[in-house]
């Protein structure tokens, strides 16, 4: 009865059950779903639990669920894991499709530097949003971060941020410092493809900084840009 029951609830909602349970009661409840539900459910719990069902579960079982997945969603998974779990996992599924998510994996691991671009609008404080926009007409062809202005000071530290809509729904007169957000995230330049991944999900920004250890801004990463990595390595 209860796989039937079970068997009729979205991977999503039945995520959200399995993060709310304790660990005995979240294995037995996983381990009656059939396999292409199970797959699709583990590819949406938290990182956390994730990581606890594989420890629970038989490896070849757990290899079998992985596999079902596409390239990308099992890396993302297996990246996460040990290594050396990650490698035995990787040695129970099809040879052809773990070639593939260790390429992907492998990628994780690049720094985020390669995937980065120069070309973003940054200004002082002290400029006017008027003329800004007027700037922002001038050069917007010509730079791959359009939806943030980043904001300066005369030796490149960042100072804030002020989004494309914000922009536009001040008034011409105000500075850029009157209007930005000084709570900023940003990337270290030794953070990886990984990182940055996380750290897009996690706060669903378009584009995240790079900044050093003086706040020194030294590139900025586009969601768009490593959103696209994962298609063309997946085929």
């Amino acid at each position: 009865m209860l796989k039937e029951n079970i068997s009729d609830i979205h991977p999503v909602d039945l995520a959200d059950i399995l993060e709310e349970l304790e660990g005995d009661q979240r294995l037995a409840v996983f381990q009656e779903l059939e396999t292409e539900h199970a797959s699709d459910t583990l590819e949406e719990v938290e990182p956390r639990v994730q990581r606890e069902l594989i420890h629970a579960i038989e490896k070849r079982h757990a290899a079998q669920l992985i596999n079902a997945m596409s390239p990308a969603q099992a890396a993302d998974i297996l990246a996460a894991l040990p290594t050396s779990e990650a490698d035995e996992l990787l040695l129970l599924m099809d040879k052809d499709r773990a070639i593939k998510i260790q390429k992907i994996i492998d990628q994780h691991d690049e720094n985020i530097l390669l995937f980065s671009t120069q070309k973003f609008m940054n200004v002082s404080k002290s400029a006017l949003v008027g003329d800004v926009i007027e700037r922002f007409h001038e050069i917007a062809r010509d730079i791959d971060v359009i939806m943030y202005v980043y904001v300066t000071d005369e030796h490149r530290v960042l100072e804030g941020t002020v989004d494309f809509r914000e922009l536009m729904a001040a008034e011409s007169d105000q500075t850029l410092g009157e209007i930005m957000t000084e709570n900023i995230i940003s990337l270290n330049p030794q953070d990886t493809l990984s990182d940055a991944m996380a750290m897009f999900d996690r706060y669903a920004f378009r584009a995240i900084p790079v900044t050093d250890d003086e706040n020194v801004l030294l590139a900025v990463v586009s969601f768009r840009d490593i959103h696209g990595i994962k298609p063309r390595i997946d085929g």
